[in-house]
């Protein structure tokens, strides 16, 4: 079987050590897919260094709202040249986070508004990180700044409501590791994303799904996501494998 981690952080300082031997045992693993996701400019640099090294992995550009600093304007000016890099295959990770940073909104709506600019301009969907702020980023998405090539809300919380919205504007759902943890109930979240919609990640090196729960993830754990969606849906793994991998190629534009 083969699997597309859609939203992963080879550029994190947690594979310093052992990045080049973790990628190509993943590779080997049936991790044929990855995207190494940036989430502030340095980030974004290193994805794009990573992608150029690997064929099989694709990079993105972007601020999150919990890397927004008092340079985040002349950022923006580079992250839409890097942008540029034909690699690239979205603009994220970018959106509102509410629970890490409340005393910023404005600013962190106007920066993501400022990013979805950038991918319209360059025919690239987003990658949206969204925490206790989903009235706000379906506003903007729906109201304020539509993004033309739509994208994926990342690690996307288990809110019915939330994904209702997200697909009824067009964007991919993603799950994570979340999913898999014993309070998680993914259920009902899980079951109301259609097939044609779906994509699986591991935000490694974070949230790492179960049984490895407070180890450094990886993509290789990609597997599990998909074994629990499968488990949902009561499907075969080999078809949520084969579905995710069509659905983040298409999404990210990869031939």
């Amino acid at each position: 079987m083969e699997f597309f981690d859609s939203h992963a952080h080879y550029n994190d300082e947690k594979f310093k050590e052992d990045r080049d031997k973790i990628i190509l045992e993943n590779y080997n693993k049936g991790i044929k897919y990855t995207t190494c996701i940036g989430y502030n400019l340095q980030s974004s640099k290193d994805a794009v260094d990573i992608a150029k090294k690997y064929d099989f992995i694709y990079c993105t550009a972007g601020i999150s709202p919990n890397d927004i600093n008092d340079n985040v304007y002349e950022e923006l000016d580079e992250i839409k040249e890097i942008a540029k890099y034909k690699k690239i295959v979205a603009i994220g990770e970018i959106g509102l986070d509410y629970y890490w940073n409340k005393d910023n909104k404005e600013l962190q709506k106007e920066v993501f508004v400022r990013q979805i600019e950038i991918a319209n301009k360059l025919e690239l969907p987003i990658v949206i990180h969204t925490r206790d702020a989903i009235s706000d980023t379906i506003d903007i998405l729906k109201n304020v700044l539509p993004c033309n090539k739509k994208g994926i809300f990342h690690c996307c919380p288990l809110n019915v409501e939330l994904i209702k919205e997200g697909l009824k504007l067009g964007y991919y759902i993603s799950f994570s590791g979340v999913i898999t943890f014993k309070n998680a109930k993914p259920d009902l979240a899980v079951q109301e994303v259609p097939l044609n919609k779906i994509l699986i990640e591991t935000d490694s090196p974070y949230l790492t799904p179960e049984p490895y729960r407070g180890s450094r993830n990886d993509p290789s754990k990609v597997e599990f996501v998909a074994k629990k969606i499968s488990e949902i849906k009561e499907l075969n793994l080999e078809e949520i494998a084969k579905k995710t991998t069509e659905n983040a190629k298409k999404i990210y534009n990869i031939q």
